[in-house]
């Protein structure tokens, strides 16, 4: 997969098929879209991904705004979906000032010489986000492209969407976000040194500091598969300030896991850690004893979940 990013100026000589997106917690709806781009792929269009650098809502709203998905992660995913071209357009207020009419002549069918579209029926795109998939199918005689849209997924009779995935991850409620995403929630990153308590306690863990904009569920304990060098082992995961240990609530918040069978020192190395349910909350406890042994029942905890998830 080429990316193209940090730049308005580029150019792909390929027919393409595109999908436009913010794509903030890449969900089941939009591997719906990805299904249907493949088949153009049989006619020879590249498939390729338009979304941008940073989050939207931070310029629109003028708020942080976290992330579901962080660019390095969509990165894995879209190419791990086939995406031939990324697309990471850059949004300030010069792009956002762009009209739908110019966007579709000068990028899509000018710098992305598109051939046809698959996109979401609430996308879009353009000033004030005056373009849709109604605009797009009123030019589409005049560039000679297809236009295809897709409707909303729905999880439980509700409509599948990122805002809903978000709620769910804020409320710890990991179980049903997993139902809507296409990717169990997920971080990715560098494993760094923590203060090494947990191998002093006998379960030696792997940290991962979170990127600033990630979107965080609830600290606490939550059951976990962590996959490195293509390998998935079973895992149990706090996410939280280690206030035992930090002796303070104001610590940064890391992602700590303790990966069963597993005895490698990877420190430096990339790790994917993926939620699927939470288990308890974080607290404090009194003695480090007192913790060794909340941590032995919930590492006992995450067995026998593990033992009756095997699918997972």
């Amino acid at each position: 997969m080429k990316i193209i990013s940090d730049t308005i100026d580029f150019h792909i000589d390929a027919d393409t098929v595109i999908t436009i997106g913010k794509f903030d917690g890449i969900h089941k709806g939009h591997a719906e879209i990805f299904k249907r781009m493949l088949k153009y792929r049989e006619r020879g269009l590249k498939l390729t991904v338009f979304t941008f650098d940073i989050p939207v809502g931070s310029l629109l709203s003028g708020k942080e705004s976290r992330v579901i998905t962080t660019r390095i992660e969509k990165r894995r995913i879209f190419e791990k979906l086939g995406a031939d071209y990324l697309i990471e357009f850059p949004f300030n207020e010069k792009t956002a000032s762009i009209s739908a009419e110019t966007f579709i002549d000068d990028f899509l069918v000018g710098s992305l010489n598109m051939k046809a579209i698959v996109m979401g029926s609430d996308c879009r795109f353009g000033h004030r986000g005056l373009g849709d998939g109604e605009m797009l199918k009123r030019y589409a005689h005049n560039y000679g492209y297809e236009v295809e849209i897709t409707d909303k997924l729905k999880s439980r009779e509700l409509t599948i969407s990122s805002t809903a995935i978000r709620n769910y991850i804020e409320n710890g409620d990991i179980v049903r976000a997993n139902e809507m995403l296409l990717n169990p929630f997920f971080f990715y990153g560098e494993v760094v040194h923590g203060r090494a308590v947990g191998r002093t306690l006998g379960m030696p863990t792997v940290n991962i500091v979170p990127v600033e904009d990630k979107l965080l569920p609830p600290n606490g304990v939550y059951f976990s598969k962590a996959e490195y060098d293509g390998v998935c082992y079973d895992s149990i995961t706090n996410i939280g300030r280690k206030p035992t240990v930090a002796g303070s609530n104001s610590a940064p918040v890391g992602i700590e896991t303790y990966l069963y069978d597993f005895d490698m020192q990877i420190y430096g190395e990339e790790l994917m850690v993926s939620l699927y349910e939470f288990l308890r909350p974080e607290y404090r406890f009194d003695s480090l004893d007192a913790l060794k042994e909340q941590l032995q029942y919930d590492v006992a905890q995450g067995e026998k979940w593990h033992k009756n998830h095997p699918q997972i």
